[in-house]
């Protein structure tokens, strides 16, 4: 599979890709974002955002699935081989191999699960020490972000072409 990447998401050039991954449409991965396909293959779906030095990483054989419109912020770092959609991870967070995260699930800032098992959908973590709360709402779809970063981006960075994973 290589480095796939679909049209209309915007890739840095600075950011670094390794191994099998595929980039849904709409995605935004800013510079020195890393996407690390260690062991087995990464699918990230459409209108996603990954910031600067976020770290996902899949050490599993296993297909790594992270769903749509999820947000993972400066040096979170992932390793969950399955997220579903509408999730945010915060900065500095994380999020181990062991866990499943649903849909509309927000990690707090500097917050470290490590632990095995399903995430109930939105699931708010935070706290030191952890905490557990369900929210009553999803987080907020990053539409208008995404819209944004793909317009500016490309005016500062090099971006690498679809489909080839090129300059």
């Amino acid at each position: 599979m290589g480095i796939d990447i679909e049209p209309g998401a915007v890739v840095c050039v600075e950011a670094e890709l390794k191994g099998d991954v595929r980039i849904g449409r709409l995605t935004v991965v800013h510079p020195y974002a890393q996407i690390l396909a260690t062991r087995g293959p990464i699918v990230i779906g459409d209108s996603n955002i990954i910031e600067e030095f976020a770290i996902i990483e899949n050490k599993s054989e296993e297909t790594m699935v992270i769903g749509n419109q999820n947000v993972f912020e400066v040096r979170s770092s992932v390793h969950a081989l399955n997220i579903g959609d509408q999730n945010v991870f915060e900065s500095c967070c994380t999020v181990g191999e062991g866990i499943e995260v649903g849909n509309g699930t927000s990690f707090g800032v500097w917050t470290k699960i490590l632990a095995t098992g399903k995430l109930p959908d939105n699931s708010v973590i935070f706290g030191n020490p952890l905490r557990h709360r369900i929210a009553t709402d999803r987080p907020q779809n990053q539409n208008l972000q995404i819209d944004f970063l793909s317009r500016v981006l490309p005016n500062y960075h090099n971006i690498l072409n679809p489909k080839k994973g090129t300059t």
